[in-house]
């Protein structure tokens, strides 16, 4: 009798998924850039929050969740810290993220991925389905923001051009 031993081979290394997770907040930057700035704080379909609202949260989540991941500090979820005005101040905050993201990601080890966090108190999940978390929810928020986009007669980004 022979026995096989299948070797599992790694999908995606963390530098690709931090790269396909940045293509998304470029993306979702482009569309926050698109909004003429009453309708980002004010329009909204169906009683979905404004885009801004939905910008806001993303921000609220990501750094602050890899922060938290790092550290092994498990905060509260919070959207009350940051209560921008205009457009310039949400992407200011967007760029500022961004850099964020990219410091505490890059001190996630392959190993850490497959230990379990609880984000935000809330969500007890390996990391890395807790950053898959992140990317599905700006990817649900962006969508709101394609549909906001489109009732307003503009035509949003191909949702493939991530650059």
């Amino acid at each position: 009798m022979t026995t096989t031993t299948a070797k599992t081979q790694q999908f995606i290394s963390s530098a690709q998924l931090l790269e396909h997770w940045q293509g998304h907040r470029n993306l979702t930057r482009r569309v926050i850039e698109m909004f003429p700035e009453k309708e980002l704080f004010e329009f909204s379909v169906g009683g979905m929050r404004p885009f801004a609202k939905l910008a806001v949260e993303l921000i609220s989540i990501a750094g602050p969740g890899l922060k938290g991941i790092v550290s092994h500090q498990i905060e509260e979820f919070s959207e009350e810290e940051f209560k921008p005005k205009t457009k310039e101040e949400i992407l200011k905050k967007w760029d500022e993220e961004t850099e964020v993201i990219n410091h505490y990601f890059n001190q996630i080890s392959e190993e850490r991925f497959q230990e379990t966090f609880n984000l935000f108190g809330q969500y007890e999940f390996p990391v890395y389905q807790n950053i898959l978390y992140f990317v599905d929810n700006e990817i649900h928020h962006r969508g709101q923001g394609y549909v906001y986009l489109r009732a307003l007669g503009m035509e949003p980004p191909f949702f493939w051009e991530r650059f």
